[in-house]
């Protein structure tokens, strides 16, 4: 099993300890903040003497996964009707992983493309650092604007997870 395995079943075994403490919101926004700090680390990490910066960001990956994108899947079951959650669920599911990774590829290819620097020899280098930090400035603008717009003040009050649903999350 990889870091990045491990702290996901660590998170995944955590979300309701910290759903009922944090709220949809700040699960979701937590998420969020994870990317961008992974990203920081991915651009100043190296093999050498900053190599726990790289390991830190594969084991942020976990964070990253679950408070985004595993406590999206919940808080869209507890909002849609009980008769359209499985629609619902496909929905966002073609969505992110449909529609978001066309787009991600797309504009990563993009990004990629632009911090391309030739060497001397005709072949192809890249700028690292500056692709890293791009996708975090791009994650805290979401970020920032998720924050400003977002707010669900009633899903916050509700219990997260019922008891007998939560019985059946825990190990």
């Amino acid at each position: 099993m990889t870091g990045g395995q491990i702290s996901e079943v660590i998170c995944m075994i955590l979300i309701p300890w910290f759903f009922r403490r944090l709220g949809v919101k700040y699960m979701l926004a937590a998420g969020m903040l994870a990317w961008i700090a992974r990203y920081i680390f991915f651009a100043y990490g190296n093999v050498d003497s900053r190599m726990w910066m790289l390991w830190a960001g594969i084991l942020l990956h976990g964070i990253c996964y679950d408070f985004f994108f595993v406590t999206g899947q919940i808080y869209i079951d507890r909002k849609a009707p009980l008769n359209l959650r499985a629609s619902t669920q496909g929905l966002i599911t073609f969505i992110t992983y449909g529609i978001g990774m066309f787009v991600g590829s797309w504009l990563s290819g993009a990004v990629v493309n632009h911090y391309a620097l030739p060497t001397a020899q005709g072949a192809l280098t890249y700028d690292w650092r500056s692709i890293w930090i791009f996708s975090g400035s791009a994650s805290f603008i979401v970020l920032l604007l998720f924050l400003l717009i977002f707010s669900d003040k009633q899903a916050d009050t509700v219990e997260p997870f019922p008891a007998a649903e939560e019985a059946s999350l825990q190990i």
